[in-house]
């Protein structure tokens, strides 16, 4: 059990805009920064977080907490696991004491996960620096392919000895449990029940989880016979989850925040290739078709991604049909093509790094107008196959969530195919219609209510979040609500002193504590905040908002971040153009004090 005074250090040097920062894109808006919510899918920034406070809350589906509760909920850690998280992040020094075993078995389990793919990422290194057929084949290919040792070594690239069992004698010598190297697929047991290894005879690629840690691994074979699979990649897990995984992203992610712009490509060589030619910003979907959970990891640090497709003429056409959900997503895409026969990898090895950094510079272009033109010069003249080719470009178009972009690439194609700017507006018109039709159907058939934690439209907001959520919620009783209205005075303001009639001068929170004698709370979470509050009060201390905001008990901290945040500020323009002076809250706290015992006794 890591001690509290370690625990502590930890939650005063983790930096929340630090942490989230490494998973989410973070923009400053007001006194806030907001990006693009981690935990479910959203187009419009509703995930705010606040510098000041060292917490997050997302006005979308609700989510809320500190730098560990961020790490817990992301990396699906135990709180064990988040603290040692962030203390190697901050270089700290975890100081534990003994643990039942119960605990260490539950917290293990996972980890133990981990541990054995790390174990197995460095026995695939090791083999291929220092065992004679590693040399010989895996570094020999490595090194024929153009790649330096420094790309080999950041890639953590390995060989699988061509031995049956190879890494699994290594492992179970190590004290590594047979179960774990099943559940993550490194080994497999056949009907006899011996057991051998996935990867023989193969060049191995270590996939990274977001956090750098290894998940799992691409095998590449290096014979030539045609019933041996090319690829072999390690099965789903509990850590590994190839549709949420792009490979290379933890090497990329902070070059992808800075230049604003993901690369996006096919192969695990075709990373190493472009990080060769000193372009880091680059990601492969890891041996699968794109899938929208991947779409969103690259939504995270950019809104730009651009493709680098393979030369190849029926592999672009392939590809272009699976890019149409990135626009939907609300990315700005564009293309880069290689001459035909070429893939990133093999022509960034012909020209040379300079040239291959100038060419995909020069040559991107946006995804629909590139798309149109392929798509054109396959039609040629014939007309029938024109008018399908509009109607397919002008569904791209239509998956643009911003109008204002749709609306220039419709002037655009225009140009391209010839054919009027009404007629094309027509048709996407038309679309669009059928989508809505199609989207409010469901809808209709059943009609949830609004998010509690997303207020009404206010005359004072200056900006929030444009999109409605999507979370359904249950509806509040008047009762629970004036609970957490005194709750939130507690948390607010509890420290505020403040001169009541007939008492004198004291604290808001001990007045309220002691005129909450004869009031049951009916809200669970919100009697377990007064009755601590209380007892903190009756031994002489007075609790601080960061005791409720860093709670260990997620419901207690979500409530408390939820209470004391808000998306909307008021606007400056009030004061500034039309000379209207609003009072802050804090500025009668006495009067929002006793209009709130009003209204919670007079209802009991």
């Amino acid at each position: 059990m890591i001690t509290a005074e370690t625990i502590e250090k930890i939650k005063e040097t983790a930096r929340i805009e630090e942490v989230v920062g490494d998973f989410v894109h973070l923009k400053k808006r007001g006194s806030s920064l907001i990006g693009n919510c981690p935990f479910h899918g959203e187009k419009t920034p509703s995930f705010h977080v606040s510098v000041n406070k060292g917490i997050y809350k997302c006005f979308g589906c609700g989510v809320a907490g500190d730098s560990v509760r961020f790490v817990m909920e992301h990396e699906k850690y135990s709180y064990p696991e988040a603290l040692k998280f962030l203390a190697n992040k901050y270089n700290i020094e975890v100081e534990e004491t003994v643990e039942s075993k119960e605990n260490i078995e539950l917290n293990s389990a996972r980890e133990s996960l981990y541990i054995v793919s790390q174990f197995a990422a460095n026995f695939f290194e090791d083999q291929l620096w220092n065992s004679a057929d590693g040399k010989a084949i895996g570094l020999s290919y490595f090194k024929e392919r153009g790649f330096r040792e420094d790309i080999i070594k950041k890639f953590n690239l390995g060989y699988s000895p061509d031995v049956w069992d190879a890494l699994t004698l290594e492992a179970e010598k190590n004290g590594h449990a047979v179960e774990y190297l099943e559940k993550t697929g490194l080994s497999i047991r056949n009907d006899k029940g011996k057991l051998y290894d996935r990867f023989r005879g193969r060049v191995m690629f270590p996939i990274h989880n977001f956090t750098g840690r290894v998940i799992g691994f691409g095998g590449r074979t290096l014979k030539t016979d045609k019933n041996i699979p090319k690829y072999v990649n390690s099965p789903e897990s509990d850590i590994y989850h190839k549709s949420n995984v792009l490979y290379g992203l933890f090497h990329a992610k902070k070059a992808i925040r800075d230049q604003d712009n993901c690369y996006l490509v096919e192969g695990y060589v075709d990373v190493l290739a472009v990080h060769q030619a000193y372009i880091e910003n680059v990601v492969a979907s890891s041996g699968t078709s794109l899938t929208i959970e991947q779409i969103k990891l690259i939504a995270r640090f950019t809104q730009n991604v651009t493709i680098l497709y393979d030369g190849d003429a029926a592999g672009i056409k392939a590809s272009l049909r699976g890019l149409d959900m990135i626009l939907e997503e609300g990315l700005n895409v564009k293309v880069v093509s290689f001459p035909d026969g070429d893939d990133p990898d093999s022509y960034m090895h012909k020209v040379g790094a300079g040239a291959f950094k100038t060419y995909i510079e020069e040559q991107r272009q946006d995804f629909i107008l590139y798309k149109a033109n392929i798509l054109l010069a396959d039609a040629g003249k014939d007309p029938i196959k024109k008018a399908g080719i509009i109607r397919d470009i002008v569904e791209s178009i239509a998956k643009i969530p911003d109008n204002i972009k749709a609306s220039v690439f419709i002037k655009e194609c225009s140009h391209l195919l010839e054919i009027e700017e009404r007629v094309l507006l027509t048709e996407l018109n038309a679309i669009k219609v059928a989508k809505s039709k199609k989207a409010a159907a469901p809808q209709r058939a059943s009609s949830s209510p609004s998010h509690p934690d997303m207020p009404p439209d206010d005359l004072f907001a200056e900006d929030g979040p444009a999109e409605a959520t999507e979370v359904a919620t249950q509806q509040i009783s008047t009762d629970i609500l004036q609970e957490q209205e005194i709750v939130r005075l507690l948390l607010t303001f509890g420290h505020e002193l403040v001169t009541f009639e007939q008492v004198g001068e004291m604290h808001v929170g001990s007045f309220i504590i002691q005129n909450l004698g004869d009031v049951t709370f009916e809200n669970a979470l919100c009697k377990r905040i007064v009755d601590y509050y209380t007892a903190e009060v009756e031994n002489g201390q007075l609790p601080t908002i960061n005791q409720f905001l860093m709670s260990e008990d997620g419901e207690i901290a979500t409530l408390a971040i939820t209470l004391s945040t808000s998306p909307y500020s008021l606007s400056e323009n009030w004061l500034n153009k039309h000379q209207i002076y609003v009072k802050d809250e804090s500025q009668n706290i006495k009067g929002a004090a006793l209009a709130d015992f009003i209204i919670l006794k007079s209802e009991r």
